[in-house]
C-alpha cells in the first residue's frame, strides 16, 4: 500500500454507497489504532464528495457504539446496520432509528418468533443431548447459539437449516461458532437495498465489503455492483466472492478495504 496520503483526486470515483462489515473487516482490535488511518482518511475524502458510508455488523447499537469510541475513528459512518437488521441513520453526533424499517422489522420478527417457539424445546433437546454448546434467547432472537467448534457449529447448522425449510420466513444467520433465527427478509443485504431506496443509488454504484458467513447476504450482485473480501477472510466467503468475479484483497482488515476501494475506483477510471 502507499505511504502517501491518498485522495479522492487521485481517481476517479463513480462509487455513491459503501457497507462495510466492523469485526474483522474494517476493524481489528489486535492493532492499534483498529482501524487505519489511511482508510479512515480516504473514507472522510469520499464523504466529502458526497458517497455515503454504512457500517453493517451484527453487533447490538451499544456494543457497536462502545467499539467505536474507543477506536477513536476520525470519521463517522452515515448509516449502521445492526444485529444485521436494524438500521439508523447519522443525526449530527447521534443515530437515530429509520422507523419505518424497524417497526416492519420489529413486527415481522414478532410474528415469525411466535410460531417458532413450539418448536424451541424439540430443539433445544436435540442439540444439548448431541453437542457441548450454549442456547439461550436474547433481545433479537429467542433462540441463539455459541457451538464448541466450527466442527459442531457446521452439524449444527445442517439440522437448524432442516428446521428453516420446515417454518416459513425462517432462517439462521451464522457468524463463525454463533449463529441465531432471524427472518429471511432482513438481513445484511435487504437492509442495505433499504438504504440505498432511500438514497436514491443505484445497485451499480453500491460496494459491499465483508469477511465472514454473515456478510455473505450483501455480497451479491442483488444489491451491490462491487463486491470484495479481504485477505483474512473465511474461505467460504472468499469463493462466494470470486465466484461473482468480485475482488479478494491481498492485504488484511481495513487495508485489505483500503485496497478494494482503490480497486474499484480505479477500475472506473
Amino acid at each position: 500500500m502507499p505511504n502517501t496520503p491518498l485522495c479522492v483526486d487521485d481517481v476517479r470515483v463513480s462509487l455513491k454507497l459503501i457497507s462495510t462489515d466492523f469485526d474483522g473487516t474494517l476493524h481489528d482490535d489486535r492493532t492499534q489504532p483498529p482501524v487505519p488511518v489511511e482508510l479512515q482518511d480516504f473514507l472522510l475524502d469520499l464523504q466529502s464528495r458526497g458517497i455515503s458510508w454504512i457500517i453493517n455488523t451484527g453487533r447490538d447499537l451499544p456494543s457497536l457504539t462502545t467499539a467505536l469510541a474507543a477506536a477513536q475513528l476520525k470519521v463517522n459512518p452515515d448509516f449502521v446496520v445492526v444485529v444485521e437488521r436494524e438500521v439508523y441513520r447519522r443525526n449530527g453526533h447521534g443515530l437515530d432509528s429509520v422507523e419505518s424499517w424497524n417497526r416492519r422489522c420489529r413486527n415481522v420478527h414478532q410474528e415469525l418468533f411466535a410460531r417458532v417457539r413450539p418448536r424451541l424445546p424439540e430443539i433445544m433437546r436435540w442439540i444439548s443431548a448431541r453437542f457441548q454448546a450454549t442456547v439461550f434467547e436474547d433481545a433479537y432472537s429467542p433462540f441463539c447459539l455459541v457451538a464448541a467448534n466450527n466442527q459442531d457449529a457446521d452439524r449444527i447448522m445442517e439440522y437448524l437449516e432442516k428446521i428453516c425449510r420446515e417454518i416459513d420466513g425462517l432462517a439462521i444467520m451464522r457468524n463463525d461458532i454463533y449463529a441465531r433465527f432471524c427472518h429471511v427478509e432482513f438481513n445484511k443485504g435487504t437492509a442495505l437495498a433499504e438504504i440505498a431506496r432511500l438514497l436514491g443509488v443505484e445497485r451499480k454504484s453500491i460496494l459491499a465489503a465483508g469477511d465472514h458467513l454473515n456478510d455473505i447476504p450483501m455480497l451479491s450482485y442483488a444489491y451491490a455492483g462491487c463486491l470484495m473480501t479481504t485477505a483474512n477472510a473465511v474461505e467460504e466467503v472468499k469463493h462466494h466472492v470470486r465466484k461473482q468475479n468480485g475482488y479478494v484483497s491481498r492485504a488484511s482488515h481495513g487495508l485489505g478495504v483500503l485496497e478494494g476501494l482503490l480497486h474499484f475506483a480505479r477500475s472506473n477510471t
